[in-house]
């Protein structure tokens, strides 16, 4: 993995990945010994230009300030020397409740020079989510800001492993100056300002990134889609695994100018492995700032005012941001070079407006929290079937089996499945083997998603196992009726449903979110019309249902299950 040649960098970090029949998954991955992430992502870096920009961070009010990897490494081995003066030590697990922020990338740095684990967590987790995480994990220390200090009050008692919590200011206006009583809040637990944690100047030869490949670093709880939310256990080895595709779907990442930013949160895989950590890797500038509320007209404002030119998008916002500007154009400044987008089926509608309205070509990734970045299109250099997603990236051993583990032939559907052993494939579920044994066995990770590959190794996501809709004999995959419908200019968003029927088994049912609310009948009589002339007439909507929102996970992905369960009840 090299960079483009108008940076100056670091040496190279990973050679050539190169074919070995011999090898478990048909791949040699000559991943050095030493690839602990803190050293990958900062501390090299560091020593070869301190000052360069590794990191803008966005505040609330819109001021930003940059930081550079000098001070991310000088604050990391601060923090690093606090935690082990508590007694934090190897595999202790500590819990990062923050959004974008700096203070969230000098936690993690520190968590891995000490061989501690990193659990990153949503800011918009309940009081139920978080206990669930932070009773399952067994964190010891929290790092979070005054925000979340409500919630976690809400939680007393019921965390004995939980002793420590640091408190990061807010820089937003009052929240600045609100003192936190510790001992009325939180009696059970030991608070301290995170700034009077990192306040220490620690020496950074005393605090050097050195850990195994196979060392524990990373801990990304699953959605929860199915069953309660399981902690996929991530090596340092998982950041390298990242980046062939990283390289394919950025077309490079790296080149002058490149500069990166995700509405993503940081907690999950996609926000923090598809485009943060890859930045810091590469040595491009990183913008923090999330939105509280996705707002597709405000975040083309933000990539015009700091240049963005490099993107983790999900389809949703893809969605809301190509609506956004058919009503308002594009604002003065936008230059992007690249996108990726991954979580959902991307619609080929988006692709073409993307093409020709921002002149970029969108690269469809594919993974999962357990196993991630395996699959990527390669646009403009490939030319994708509609409704394909991309190959197997170099490295990686794809394919679709039976349920008797046997690949599929071309064209038939089957579930996405990828070889053992993978640099990007999970350790394990944190204290459930018997799950890590049914969702890893016989050399395959089983991912649950359902696909087909054709004769060129063009595989097609179709839906998760349990999205599939079973309507007169057929097996319908909502996706590629959510993209045909998708392409109507009416429909803002669309979500495809079965939902029970005496004689069909599931009628195909049709969720969408219109521009307007007048005239729905014409609309639905149109978009009957668009399925049966682009697909196929079974695979039209028996029944339409006009929403104004539509339920999503925190990743942007439709909660069908949700929408299965609010019109069946």
């Amino acid at each position: 993995m090299t960079l483009n040649e108008d940076s100056l960098f670091a040496p190279p970090i990973l050679p050539e990945i190169t074919y070995n029949p011999d090898a478990p998954n048909g791949f040699d991955w000559p991943i050095p010994e030493n690839a602990n992430m803190a050293e990958l992502c900062c501390d090299r870096w560091s020593r070869v230009q301190p000052e360069r920009v590794a990191l803008t961070h966005v505040n609330e009010d819109g001021q930003s300030r940059d930081w550079c990897y000098r001070e991310l490494h000088q604050a990391s081995c601060n923090l690093a020397a606090y935690l082990s003066q508590l007694g934090i030590t190897s595999g202790d697990r500590i819990a990062l409740l923050l959004s974008q922020s700096p203070e969230a990338l000098i936690t993690h740095f520190a968590c891995y020079r000490i061989g501690a684990i990193a659990l990153p967590l949503f800011t918009l987790f309940g009081v139920d989510a978080l206990q669930f995480r932070l009773a399952d994990s067994g964190a010891k220390l929290l790092v979070t800001d005054t925000s979340q200090i409500d919630k976690i009050a809400n939680l007393e008692g019921q965390l004995p492993a939980l002793a420590h919590v640091l408190i990061c200011r807010r820089e937003n206006g009052r929240e600045n100056d609100r003192e936190i009583d510790s001992d009325n809040a939180l009696p059970s637990m030991k608070t301290e300002r995170f700034e009077a944690a990192t306040r220490e100047q620690a020496t950074l030869e005393d605090w050097p990134a050195i850990a195994h490949k196979d060392a524990p670093a990373m801990m990304i709880y699953t959605s929860g889609t199915t069953g309660a939310p399981k902690g996929a256990l991530h090596a340092h080895r998982f950041l390298l695994g990242h980046l062939p595709n990283v390289e394919i779907s950025h077309n490079g990442l790296g080149h002058k100018h490149d500069k990166g930013w995700t509405p993503a949160d940081w907690a999950w895989i996609g926000g923090l492995m598809d485009l943060a950590m890859p930045c810091l890797y590469y040595g491009v500038p990183l913008v923090a700032m999330r939105f509280v509320k996705f707002d597709a007209s405000k975040a083309f404002a933000f990539i015009a005012k700091h240049q963005i030119r490099n993107m983790f998008l999900p389809p949703t916002a893809l969605k809301l941001m190509r609506f956004a500007e058919a009503e308002h154009g594009l604002p003065k400044g936008v230059s992007i070079r690249s996108i990726a987008s991954g979580g959902e089926a991307l619609p080929e509608a988006v692709v073409s407006w993307a093409k020709q309205r921002l002149g970029v070509d969108i690269n469809e990734i594919y993974g999962q929290t357990e196993c991630n970045l395996v699959i990527s299109s390669q646009r403009p250099h490939n030319r994708l079937p509609e409704g394909a997603m991309g190959t197997a990236v170099h490295g990686h051993q794809v394919a679709i089996l039976d349920t008797n583990n046997k690949p599929c032939p071309p064209g038939i559907l089957g579930e996405i499945a990828v070889k053992t052993p993978d640099p990007v494939m999970m350790l394990g579920y944190w204290g459930q083997p018997e799950k890590t044994a049914e969702k890893i066995s016989d050399g395959w990770l089983r991912t649950g998603d359902m696909g087909s590959m054709d004769k060129d190794g063009m595989f097609t996501f179709i839906a998760r196992d349990d999205d599939v809709i079973t309507s007169a004999g057929y097996r319908v995959g909502p996706s590629e009726i959510e993209n045909c419908l998708m392409q109507h200019p009416r429909v803002q968003l669309a979500a495809v449903i079965g939902l029970p029927d005496p004689i069909r088994t599931e009628i195909i049912t049709a969720c969408i979110v219109p521009d307007q609310h007048e005239r729905l009948e014409a609309l639905e009589e149109d978009l009957k019309k668009l399925v049966k002339n682009r697909l196929s007439p079974h695979l039209i909507p028996k029944r339409f249902v006009w929403q104004e929102t539509l339920p999503l996970t925190a990743t942007g992905k439709i909660m069908r299950r949700h929408l299965r369960g609010a019109l069946t009840s």
